[in-house]
């Protein structure tokens, strides 16, 4: 039992993998590929913990192709140069690359010619948004497959898979009376689950019957958590902690964690990236220079590079965390996908069609629009959303100086119709 539990229970064939039926089922385009040999290149887009190394290990086994695998923490041009160079002596070659978000242009430009020529098919896996960290030319070579983090039906099934077929924990007479401490801290990430779980059983082991409660599991994870996290799931926490600090409007406990994040060799574009997001989600429209400020840091990083850009991220990082506070915009998007779910595709009232065609023309499209700024102030009152949703109110400005200005100018504008 030296293996850890994640590591025993890995899944060998796609039958046995547990969640991802969106690409791994039956009629999927990415198992109709593999059934059929085609296999292009792609990306792995996801959390940590679903099944992206897995995925790739079971694709080769199924091809029974040459396998090669890079991580890009520590492999460099030169060791990328020396798999193309076996590959081109073999037949089929599939080359994994871990993480390859953390691949720099040169690295990423040494895999170009391979997978152009088919030399290797590259399977990347990366849990960052590979449109930002891949770049465009190799991207563009690639299909992504996007990976979702685990429902709480696919952990459970994990835990009592784990639980009928590890030879170690068939011997330990163990019940699941409850699970929401189990798939609270694993967070949707199967080897997460599965390396608590494990932890939890040898904490218990050697009792009549184990048996798997919320509070014994919170008791061992918060006792072992080094252990728990000694593969990096850490990193997520942090992360969190960085935001929430900056929410919380502390540039205190923001430059604390970002300094956690640097010096455990966090990638800096992550910290930038994850800024641009935040000045949008949770500043918005309270003050629209934060978007512009985290996306030069953003620039800037990618210029600077590290250890530098420790300056420009932090002078960030305090500015957001010193900023009014929002997520008027954040809510008002979400709202208004809900809406597009549940009415579904309703129909663009005719004044705001285009008329292209005659018969376009005929029919009424555009007709009665008003083009605003024939108008006074540039502005008359119309109706631009279906008739179903007439007059919803998906946008409400925060309670901040800047949004109230904002309010103000909507109320003048459209009166009560929106509620501002």
């Amino acid at each position: 039992m030296n293996a850890p539990l994640a590591e025993r229970m890995r899944p060998q064939s796609l039958d046995d993998l547990v969640g991802q039926e969106h690409l791994t089922g039956n009629g999927s385009v990415l198992r109709k590929a593999i059934s059929q040999g085609k296999l292009p290149s792609m990306i792995l887009w996801g959390p940590p913990g679903t099944g992206k190394t897995t995925l790739a290990n079971i694709i080769a086994h199924t091809l029974q192709v040459p396998f090669f695998t890079l991580s890009a923490i520590s492999a460099g041009v030169k060791e990328v140069r020396d798999v193309i160079a076996q590959a081109q002596k073999l037949t089929g070659t599939i080359l994994f690359i871990d993480e390859i978000h953390r691949f720099n242009k040169g690295q990423q430009d040494a895999l170009l010619g391979a997978v152009e020529k088919g030399t290797v098919t590259l399977i990347g896996a990366t849990t960052e948004n590979p449109s930002f960290e891949v770049n465009s030319a190799l991207l563009s070579r690639c299909q992504v497959y996007v990976l979702k983090s685990l429902e709480a039906k696919d952990l459970i099934k994990v835990l009592e898979l784990a639980t009928q077929k590890d030879e170690w924990l068939e011997t330990q007479n163990i019940v699941l009376k409850e699970t929401e401490a189990l798939l609270t801290i694993a967070g949707g990430d199967a080897r997460k689950l599965l390396n608590l779980f494990e932890l939890v059983v040898e904490g218990l082991a050697g009792q009549e019957k184990v048996l798997i409660e919320d509070s014994v599991v919170m008791e061992i994870a918060q006792q072992r958590i080094a252990l728990y996290d000694k593969s990096g799931e850490k990193h997520y926490d942090i992360i969190s902690a960085f935001i929430k600090s900056m929410r919380g409007s502390d540039p205190n406990g923001a430059i604390y964690w970002m300094a956690r994040m640097i010096e455990g060799g966090e990638d800096v574009k992550f910290i930038a990236r994850r800024m641009v997001i935040f000045a949008s989600e949770d500043i918005g429209n309270a003050n629209p220079t934060a978007l512009v400020l985290a996306n030069a840091c953003f620039e800037a990083v990618n210029k600077i590079g590290y250890p530098e850009s420790r300056i420009i991220l932090a002078q960030c990082a305090t500015y957001l965390a010193s900023s009014h506070k929002s997520n008027a915009s954040y809510m008002a998007i979400e709202e208004a996908l809900e809406t597009v779910r549940k009415e579904g595709d309703l129909p663009v009232p005719l004044d705001l069609r285009n008329a292209k065609t005659g018969l376009m023309k005929r029919l009424g499209y555009g007709k009665t629009y008003k083009y605003a700024h024939n108008y006074e102030n540039n502005f008359t009152e119309q109706e631009f959303l279906p008739d179903a949703i007439a007059g919803t109110t998906f946008y409400e400005p925060g309670k901040t100086p800047r949004e109230d200005e904002l309010r103000k100018y909507l109320r003048v504008l459209w009166k009560e119709k929106y509620g501002y």
